[in-house]
């Protein structure tokens, strides 16, 4: 299979698995990627996602161009916007997602990282966005999402460029979160995931989704949209939960509703 998907405690794990091509993506991933997001997206059980490649030497090295760039589309297919969404094409799902970033990171990949929320990278990872080099854009949000998440200059650089940059860089200019050995990358993706889940699930969703429209919406409607969702999930069962909890000195248990 071209992606690995399992669940287990409330964590969905999606794994890109083509190892032997650098875990780029091809129609059939792109396709299983799509299948896998709207799971997590619709699924009550998954509270937070993980996603990672196969091996050790890549995260995701973008789109396979052997596979993809061939194909000239159908020009009405341009229209087909909502045709396979992939988290960093037009799907909107407000569960947490966390990147565990194991080698290289180009491309389509990470035009992916730019849709996940927390990202875990190991020393060795490298990131780019080479398709400037291939004589086109990068697509799905490369160019849209990279000035919203990176100074500008560090974000034309690699635009313009395309060259890559280490770990370390990536830390320093806010693109990854941690950095970690490798041996140590999933035990901080879980870690990272566990701590969020000690929170009411809803309220973690919530969060996400007014955070993540605050970046398009005028500050007044923001206002206006989190104090509605605010007093929508104070009646929650979760909410009460919460304050019981704090009242009783115990942990909560939550349970999403």
């Amino acid at each position: 299979m071209a992606l690995l998907f399992e669940v287990t405690d409330r964590i969905a794990y999606i794994t890109i698995n083509r190892p032997e091509a650098m875990n780029a993506l091809d129609p059939e991933t792109y396709r299983e990627l799509s299948e896998a997001w709207i799971e997590v997206r619709d699924n009550p059980d998954i509270w937070v996602a993980i996603i990672t490649g196969a091996g050790d030497k890549a995260f995701c090295a973008g789109a396979d161009l052997k596979k993809t760039i061939p194909r000239e589309p159908e020009l009405w297919e341009f229209w087909q916007t909502q045709a396979e969404p992939i988290l960093n094409r037009g799907l909107e799902v407000w569960k947490p997602v966390i990147a565990a970033v194991n080698g290289y990171c180009l491309g389509g990949g990470l035009t992916l990282l730019f849709a996940t929320d927390i990202r875990v990278a190991a020393d060795h990872a490298k990131f780019g966005l080479p398709e400037v080099k291939r004589g086109f854009p990068p697509g799905n949000g490369g160019t849209q999402r990279a000035l919203r998440q990176l100074p500008y200059c560090i974000a034309m650089e690699l635009l313009l460029t395309g060259d890559m940059i280490t770990a370390e860089e990536a830390y320093r200019v806010g693109l990854v979160n941690k950095v970690v050995p490798l041996k140590d990358l999933m035990p901080a993706a879980e870690e990272y995931a566990r701590r969020i889940m000690s929170n009411p699930p809803l309220a973690v969703r919530a969060v996400k989704e007014l955070a993540v429209r605050s970046q398009y919406m005028h500050i007044n409607d923001g206002l206006r949209l989190e104090a509605a969702i605010s007093r929508i999930l104070r009646a929650s069962a979760d909410a009460k939960e919460a304050v019981r909890a704090f009242a009783e000195k115990r942990p909560p248990r939550f349970t999403g509703a």
